[in-house]
């Protein structure tokens, strides 16, 4: 069993697409998953309900946790777990997330270049676990920029890992709204076999 958390104290960033897609291309891989939707909106669930009968979301069930007492419940290694579990923490709400980058094997922090966004995953960083196998995906790219080459480089001198780049195109805010991107389909599959590989799972 491996889980990997998706994590932010920022709302917006791209946790539940990220999320919706790790879980639906390990599904497509066959590899037995489990999708915990740790957020009080139900965004995860959501989303996988409307795609109700989507090729790639086929066969991804949603286990919904929006408490800590559920999480914790949901992330015991006696519950109904999958191979791959991941789990789509909540924002702002720090006790959450520590819960579950404590149970996760992995952790993934979505962000997007520049600004505000790298003082919120500083602030995300700081509840990893030490030890703990960790990277930032940064989502909605504009492939070329100038601010996407400043970020990248600004991580790299701080020595945080970048496990993926996912293009503008692939859209956060078209979230729910459409089937996966095949753009998204690719990039998150490299960031899924980075975080696996982390953990010592080989696709």
């Amino acid at each position: 069993m491996t889980v990997i958390a998706i994590a932010s104290l920022k709302g917006g960033v791209g946790k539940t697409t990220t999320a919706v897609y790790l879980a639906s291309i390990a599904a497509g891989r066959q590899m037995p998953t489990l999708l915990v939707d740790a957020n009080p909106d139900g965004s995860a669930a959501t989303w996988v309900e409307a795609a109700a009968g989507e090729r790639w979301v086929i066969g991804v069930p949603v286990l919904e946790a929006p408490s800590e007492r559920l999480l914790a419940k949901a992330l015991e290694p006696e519950s109904p777990a999958g191979e791959a579990i991941i789990v789509d923490t909540p924002p702002n709400n720090a006790p959450m997330t520590q819960l579950a980058m404590a149970q996760a094997d992995a952790v993934i922090l979505p962000a997007r270049a520049g600004g505000i966004e790298i003082d919120r995953v500083v602030a995300t960083l700081q509840l990893v676990p030490p030890g703990k196998p960790y990277g930032v995906v940064i989502c909605a790219a504009v492939t070329g920029s100038n601010g996407l080459a400043a970020a990248l480089a600004g991580w790299r001198d701080a020595g945080v890992p970048v496990w993926g780049v996912v293009p503008q195109r692939v859209g956060i805010a078209a979230a729910m709204t459409g089937p996966l991107h095949h753009t998204g389909l690719v990039t998150y599959g490299e960031v899924l076999d980075t975080a696996l590989g982390k953990v010592g799972v080989r696709q």
